[in-house]
């Protein structure tokens, strides 16, 4: 571990910036640069707090955040030290400081479903509202949007939840409404490949996206991942489009490192291909900020990105998007000139509205909480009392977390045993297209109080136990 002389850091005390982003910002220009080289240890948090005049809590939160966008990587009885980085950049988005309410309504899940809201959470009296005033107010709105690519109000609030919450700079018309993340990463694949050609995709991954690439005729290239993230594809494979879940994978979570991050950019430029980013849920980070978007890092020249409202708001709207690179923008109208529009046009401007007026990021905050902790009930309870069959990382994001089984269990065995119990646990060895990749049990969080999970876990031992 190098030891080298610490740079001074400069604290703002009257920028609107928290001081710990001033940190975070300080320390991620020099490791970008290279004037943090790896390796490099980082004062302890208690030293810098009293250099800089600050809480320790403060400095701990700002290593947190850089140890969870890949800067820094923490070392037992060590400390802190840098990562390798490449020449990476990114800005880290603005804050955005908005108050929280939700109501309760009825619903019934079997623990522990994957990836889904829990809709009690709903904000159903602030929703109703907001469609009610349009109603009155402007009617016509709800079932026009004038233009193909998705409602004009709707398509500029995305624009700055993004850059906001994101760090993606992109203007409202590279924002295309589409039927959820799946219609929309169906979208680029029917504009950017033809059948025959290769598309490289993570393994372990989502499903159906492995489904309708085979259904378009294109050739997969499966991608395993190691500490850093989803591997570049062999040399001899040369793929025009890779779709890729670098703020936090699906499904195993995690993040691609930055000097990753910077790999896969310089390998769509230089090989005239385009990354697809799934962020199908980064939004659903429990320590700091969410991390930033590789498109960021681009910034939009070779990445489209795709979002979707189905985990941050509500599976019934069938609402998602993506942002095309400006070149993009063509082929992307043609094919949905082809295709036809999948995107309802009925709740894209009360979604607009409901953005506009703060109740989304109050909702987005509450249900932040909720699921915070009901992860870390889930989390305290597999270390606590599962050691014995399985591990399972603690990311600090997403809807799920994934027990890794130890060698002599079936997760497939094992999860038609709990779908007979009256539990819904998905095998991860579903999720790898090669045999050997994954071995576990996924286990989904979002969606179940403590109460509920706490009987369905003691029914889950039960079977890990008799396997």
């Amino acid at each position: 571990m190098s030891q080298t002389s610490w740079p001074a850091i400069s604290i703002e005390r009257n920028s609107p910036v928290p001081v710990f982003e001033q940190i975070c910002s300080a320390i991620r220009a020099r490791a970008s640069t290279g004037a943090l080289p790896e390796g490099t240890a980082v004062p302890p948090t208690r030293i810098l707090a009293v250099e800089l005049g600050v809480s320790r809590s403060t400095v701990v939160t700002a290593y947190e955040q850089l140890v969870a966008e890949g800067y820094l990587r923490a070392r037992q009885g060590s400390g802190h030290v840098v990562c390798a980085m490449g020449e990476v950049e990114t800005a880290p988005p603005a804050a955005r400081a908005r108050p929280t309410q939700v109501e309760t309504a009825p619903a019934k899940a079997r623990p522990f479903v994957a990836g889904t809201p829990d809709m009690r959470l709903f904000p159903y009296r602030q929703w109703a509202r907001t469609v009610a005033r349009l109603c009155r107010s402007n009617p016509q709105a709800m079932f026009t949007t004038g233009d193909a690519f998705g409602n004009p109000a709707l398509r500029g609030a995305i624009a700055a939840h993004l850059r906001d919450w994101r760090g993606v700079e992109a203007a409202p018309e590279q924002i295309i409404i589409t039927a959820g993340a799946t219609d929309a990463l169906e979208l680029c694949m029917r504009s950017l490949s033809r059948p025959g050609e290769v598309i490289a995709l993570e393994d372990p991954g989502y499903g159906p996206l492995r489904s309708f690439a085979k259904a378009q005729g294109l050739q997969p290239v499966f991608l395993p991942l190691d500490e850093q993230g989803a591997t570049l594809p062999p040399p001899d494979t040369a793929p025009r489009l890779a779709v890729l879940t670098p703020s936090h994978h699906y499904p195993l979570g995690g993040a691609m490192s930055p000097s990753r991050r910077s790999a896969w950019t310089q390998w769509a430029r230089s090989g005239d291909a385009w990354i697809i980013e799934d962020d199908y849920d980064s939004e659903f980070r429990y320590a700091g900020r969410p991390i930033p978007a590789m498109a960021g890092f681009d910034p939009l020249s070779r990445t489209i990105y795709v979002g979707s409202f189905s985990k941050i708001f509500s599976n019934a709207l069938r609402l998602g998007y993506l942002i095309a690179p400006e070149p993009l923008l063509e082929p992307f109208r043609q094919t949905v000139r082809r295709f036809g529009v999948r995107a309802s046009s009925m709740p894209q401007q009360a979604l607009a509205e409901f953005m506009s007026s703060g109740e989304f990021y109050r909702h987005l905050r509450r249900v932040r909480r909720v699921y915070g902790e009901r992860r870390r009930f889930l989390l305290d309870r597999l270390a606590r009392e599962f050691a014995e069959y399985g591990t399972a990382a603690d990311h600090q994001a997403g809807m799920q977390t994934v027990l890794h089984l130890h060698p002599g269990l079936d997760d497939m065995a094992l999860a038609e045993r709990a779908r007979a119990a009256g539990l819904t646990v998905s095998a991860l060895s579903r999720y790898c297209a090669v045999p050997g990749r994954g071995n576990g049990l996924i286990l989904g969080f979002c969606a179940f109080s403590e109460d509920e999970m706490d009987p369905a876990l003691d029914t889950l031992r039960a079977l890990l136990e008799t396997a």
